[in-house]
């Protein structure tokens, strides 16, 4: 896609927020209707992703070709997603320990969420209990790839590519005619990409404008939100100084890249991220951007990005430390100092390796409470925003994914052309 089609795109999904918020104004309530715009991009996003993480994944590995580039691509990518999901979780903590947004609040839930909805939530709290290391160990694998591929388990899906990948690039002249293939698929699957970028300001204007609706009046907003507008704040403040600030440093100093520049070149993944709250759905537009607007290398942007949409999840470990301490001084429980670094170390670990998990972020949220011995009803007490603060999340997952593409790329030796 050249950079004047992709400039368009951006300008379109611009468009189609002001114009949902817009019609929220007018309408109301009414634009729930418009909700299968948005689910149609939503699912023509997620139509591709399985086949875009295979070919982009193999690919990217076969062009890397020397085993040992590979692995010492790896190690980076995975220490940047450890190093910067540490950092993102410190800070959430130090910002809960300073505001302390949950003192003083009552835990009485039910003016924030029906009976109905509580009772779903709880049920699904419970579905969560009791998964342990080793689940999460076997959640890499999966005894059948199509069922994996159908379901959308991208952990087995990604894990599968690598080796593939790999065992082709040994191959010689006997994997030429798959090396082919798959760079020929890549081709297909990205110029199918673009065709369906082309939706996206519709579709975005359609998630925005049905979500927004069927939250209620804007009265019931304001009176929501602002009982848990200090605990809001308290993520949003931490979400917003590590995506401006310690991503942007990171930029600067490991990708030796403009961060402002390198920003404006993701911005239309980073909006739709913002608008769909799904790094996976939103990983073919991600990988476009840092290809063709960011001048990310192929083979870095194949290889990094796909793991990062899974695995990397920095926005959604520092919301889990936050809402997790949030929760205890709500409850008037004292986290003494060892149970701080426990919430450090679950938040920073869990979040790398809970994507093959369903429903991945009531995982962290449950397993920590059991650490903590704190009550599972709580959940009941952020649920009504965490929509809301998913979009926030996201958005910084996928552009912590783009930086750390970008430091790969430099540190791979790649030269940096943005």
């Amino acid at each position: 896609m050249t950079r004047e089609a992709s400039n368009k795109i951006l300008i379109g999904i611009v468009i189609g927020i002001v114009c949902a918020f817009l019609g929220l104004l007018i309408f109301g309530e009414k634009m729930v209707s418009v909700k299968f715009l948005g689910d149609f991009f939503l699912t023509a996003l997620q139509m591709v992703v399985v086949p875009l993480v295979v070919a982009s994944v193999t690919v990217g590995i076969i062009r890397m070709g020397d085993v040992r580039k590979v692995g010492r691509a790896g190690l980076l990518t995975l220490g940047y997603y450890a190093v910067t999901t540490a950092f993102a979780v410190g800070l959430g903590i130090f910002l809960v320990t300073t505001i302390q947004p949950g003192v003083g609040m009552t835990t009485d839930s039910s003016s924030l969420i029906s009976a109905e909805d509580s009772q779903s939530l709880m049920g699904r709290v419970e579905g969560r209990q009791g998964v342990t290391w080793a689940d999460l160990l076997l959640s890499a694998v999966h005894p059948n790839l199509f069922d994996a591929f159908a379901k959308g388990k991208m952990l087995p899906v990604i894990l599968f590519s690598l080796l593939f990948g790999g065992i082709i690039s040994t191959m010689g002249a006997k994997g030429k005619p798959l090396i082919d293939l798959f760079e020929s698929l890549n081709e297909v699957i990205m110029r199918l990409v673009h065709i369906i970028m082309w939706l996206a300001p519709i579709g975005i204007f359609g998630l925005v404008a049905s979500k927004f609706a069927s939250f209620g009046p804007p009265e019931v907003w304001v009176e929501k939100l602002s009982y848990l507008g200090k605990y809001m704040s308290t993520v949003i403040i931490g979400l917003l100084v590590h995506g401006a600030v310690t991503l942007p440093l990171i930029t600067y100093f490991f990708a030796k890249r403009n961060p402002l520049q390198l920003f404006l070149a993701i911005m239309p993944a980073w909006l739709t991220a913002l608008s769909t709250a799904s790094s996976s759905a939103t990983l073919p537009l991600t990988i476009d951007c840092a290809e063709n607007r960011a001048n990310i290398s192929p083979k870095t942007a194949g290889f990094v990005l796909p793991l990062g949409a899974t695995i990397n999840m920095d926005g959604t470990a520092l919301y889990e430390a936050v809402a997790t301490i949030f929760i205890a001084q709500a409850y008037g429980i004292h986290l003494e100092p060892q149970q701080l670094i426990l919430v450090f170390m679950l938040a920073t670990v869990i979040s790398i390796g809970a994507a093959g998990i369903p429903e991945a972020g009531l995982f962290m949220m449950v397993i920590i409470l059991e650490a903590l011995d704190l009550p599972f009803e709580a959940i009941a007490l952020i649920f009504v925003i965490d929509w809301l603060l998913d979009r926030f999340r996201t958005s910084i997952n996928v552009w912590g994914d783009c930086v750390g593409a970008a430091v790969i790329d430099n540190l791979s030796g790649t030269e940096p052309t943005l």
